[in-house]
């Protein structure tokens, strides 16, 4: 189903991003494997997880080859897209997965910790995705054949909000946006850009308050296994998802869902300009008719 095309993965040494690689090296990709192999909070560097996928994807008959770069950095991106095209001859699938966390609550929240995380989920799109669209502009200017399928990886907490991510939940909101603004941009050249929610037991979700739900059963069936959301990844980086783009799709288990875009809700009009009394009286009444605020929001009576 991808035999000739190349896959740039990055974060593709480790949880969902060695899925998808290997997913995506079985329907005959060949697979750039991005992973400069830091911890779950980002601190240190190992070479050993990506170059172990690369050998996976080799002992299953398949091409790849590792990329050491930061995702975060614009040279280190562009390299990584120079190496696909040097080893492969072309980039064709992008899956942006690199990502660490750095949880606290907003009045706990260091600079450091805000800033870092910001970086490699926010900017580290932004790098990847510049010049991943730039190479298959230039592509179709230059009239040659493109495929492009980008898919960028969120968080339900960009819909949620979780007070202990304001670093976090920030940047996948983010996410969204850029990726939906990219699925405009490159509708004309045939290009698609998806965004997918995943639940899934990865590093960031080992420890913590969430990690007894995402422990792996001891039989059965593992509802948040990484493996559950890289077939999703193959049909929208294959020829079957050409139509498909500008979407958000959550998935864990053997549940996907497909998130609406925001839109605009209770409208109020007044007749005059404004004021604190007319706001009064017309916003005032509505709130009043939901509950008291219940952690944090005013919701529905029912």
């Amino acid at each position: 189903m991808l035999e000739g095309k190349v896959a740039v993965i990055t974060g593709g040494a480790a949880g969902l991003g060695r899925c998808h690689a290997l997913e995506l090296a079985r329907l005959g990709a060949r697979v750039v494997v991005n992973d400069i192999g830091a911890k779950a909070d980002g601190s240190g560097k190992d070479e050993t997880a990506a170059r172990a996928v690369c050998d996976e994807i080799k002992a299953m008959g398949g091409e790849a080859v590792p990329h050491f770069g930061d995702v975060a950095d614009w040279n280190d991106s562009k390299a990584m897209f120079e190496t696909a095209v040097r080893e492969f001859g072309d980039a064709n699938i992008v899956i942006c997965n690199a990502g660490f966390v750095r949880d606290a609550t907003l009045f706990n929240m260091t600079e450091a910790d805000f800033d870092s995380v910001i970086r490699v989920h926010l900017k580290g799109h932004f790098c990847t995705m510049r010049h991943a669209t730039a190479y298959w502009r230039e592509r179709a200017k230059a009239g040659g054949d493109v495929y492009g399928r980008l898919i960028s990886t969120s968080s339900e907490s960009a819909l949620y909000a979780p007070p202990g991510q304001p670093n976090y939940s920030a940047a996948k909101a983010g996410i969204v946006a850029m990726t939906l603004g990219a699925a405009q941009l490159m509708h004309k050249y045939g290009i698609t850009a998806n965004v997918l929610m995943p639940r899934a037991r990865t590093r960031m979700n080992d420890a913590g308050p969430l990690a007894a739900m995402f422990q792996k059963p001891e039989d059965g069936f593992d509802t948040f296994a990484p493996e559950n959301v890289s077939p999703l990844v193959g049909w929208l980086a294959s020829p079957l998802a050409a139509r498909v783009s500008g979407h958000v799709f959550v998935i864990w288990a053997k549940d996907v869902t497909i998130a609406s875009r925001p839109q605009l809700d209770v409208k109020f009009h007044s007749p005059e300009r404004w004021t604190v009394a007319s706001l009064q009286q017309q916003l005032g009444s509505h709130f009043e008719k939901l509950e008291p605020v219940k952690d944090g929001f005013a919701v529905p009576a029912m």
